[in-house]
């Protein structure tokens, strides 16, 4: 648990991360020289002018403004609900992980099990505008390394985020549950269509963020928070990502600060493959199940096995594909291949009439081995969605 701080510490430490035109770096280089933060607003106009320049010396030699003051408050008050925490730098339960980064956060808000920081992490990141088979593969990673007992850290943004967020809280209360890192104030959801999910993980895992309360999602904000998903991590998985991605971000963030980095490769007509391949050209390792990142990464011992799952009990229910189709059907799923598809060319690989095409389509869609892109293009649901502790890709050849 967080230290349960005096009121006017705690206070102190809320108002440093708050001063207007104080940056975090000129923060920690006062409390490098002071120490705690309180130290720094004893300190004499003279004494912070030898830090900083002497408007901003006077401002805090001064009393906090009527908004800081109200907004300390805020803070405090906030702190009133059980799940409520706030770490500070010096909090013994400050994740060692961010730590190690060179721009830790002065203050984490956390909602939820603070505990989940401490604990063995990997990051799933990837596109907002994730295909179908994207969010599967994202859930089924998620949930099998969270039953492996890893927790699962990612922004709740749309798409890949959400996918891995869901995953991961689908392992149940013994698997390592997930971290969602927020670009925002711990008090606002963005984006509002997560809201549910929010509540989910604020009960069952943890909201993180170093924003003060009420502060709106802004654009330079994410890259920060991109940051603090790979730090609390000690692998990143990008499972979908256009060559221009936020996921690339907090890929080469891992990278710069020592984290492994993973990629899941997929097809080559796909523009949401392209960050993936750029990674794994740039070195990444490229993975088809969630083994591949067990044996990179070893395994944290909090789960009760370390085999992976069945396919019937490791995906979301979204996921779980159900017996193998038979006749018409089966021979259309093999002639579809992994690639998206068009009707009028799958007519014309499989000799089919449009009629008999229609009824097997819908057959498989139905049985979830077939997903329906928006623009009307078929595509097969990878036989590692189901369990990702095995291989992505079925190696059997169309006859």
């Amino acid at each position: 648990m967080p230290l349960t701080l005096p009121t006017d510490e705690l206070s102190s430490w809320i108002r440093l991360s708050l001063e207007p035109g104080l940056g975090p770096a000129q923060a920690r280089g006062l409390l490098a020289v002071a120490g705690l933060p309180q130290d720094v607003y004893a300190s004499s106009i003279s004494q912070l002018t030898k830090l900083l320049p002497p408007p901003l010396a006077q401002q805090l030699n001064a009393a906090p403004t009527e908004d800081v003051r109200g907004a300390i408050d805020a803070a405090l008050k906030w702190l009133d609900h059980p799940q409520h925490h706030i770490l500070t730098l010096a909090d013994p339960g400050y994740p060692r992980s961010l730590l190690d980064i060179h721009d830790p956060p002065l203050l984490l808000y956390v909602n939820g099990a603070v505990s989940l920081l401490s604990r063995p992490g990997i990051a799933i990141v990837g596109a907002r505008s994730a295909t179908v088979a994207g969010t599967d593969n994202a859930r089924a990673f998620a949930r099998y390394l969270a039953e492996q007992g890893w927790s699962i850290a990612s922004g709740l943004a749309l798409g890949i985020d959400a996918a891995a967020h869901e995953g991961a809280l689908a392992a149940g209360a013994r698997g390592g549950s997930t971290i969602a890192v927020l670009g925002t104030g711990i008090d606002i959801v963005y984006p509002a269509r997560n809201r549910e999910l929010a509540h989910r993980i604020a009960g069952e895992g943890a909201l993180v963020s170093e924003f003060p309360l009420g502060t709106r999602a802004l654009p330079y904000q994410f890259p920060k928070r991109n940051r603090l998903v790979a730090g609390l991590s000690r692998g990143v998985l990008v499972v979908e990502a256009a060559r221009q991605s936020g996921s690339l971000i907090t890929a080469r963030l891992a990278a710069e600060m020592g984290r492994e980095v993973f990629a899941i490769p997929g097809s080559i007509h796909s523009p949401l493959s392209r960050g993936c391949h750029a990674l794994i050209r740039q070195g990444a390792k490229l993975v088809e199940s969630g083994q591949d990142i067990r044996e990179e990464l070893g395994a944290p011992g909090l789960a009760s096995s370390t085999q992976a799952p069945p396919a019937s009990n490791n995906a979301s229910s979204s996921c779980a594909a159900s017996a193998p189709p038979d006749g018409d059907a089966a021979r259309l799923l093999e002639t579809l291949g992994y690639d998206p598809v068009h009707i009028d060319q799958l007519a014309a690989r499989s000799g089919m009439d449009l009629p008999r095409l229609n009824a097997c389509l819908l057959e498989l869609e139905l049985s979830e081995h077939v997903f329906r892109h928006d623009d009307g293009r078929f595509q097969r649901r990878r036989t590692a969605v189901a369990p990702a502790g095995q291989r992505l890709y079925d190696d059997r050849q169309s006859s």
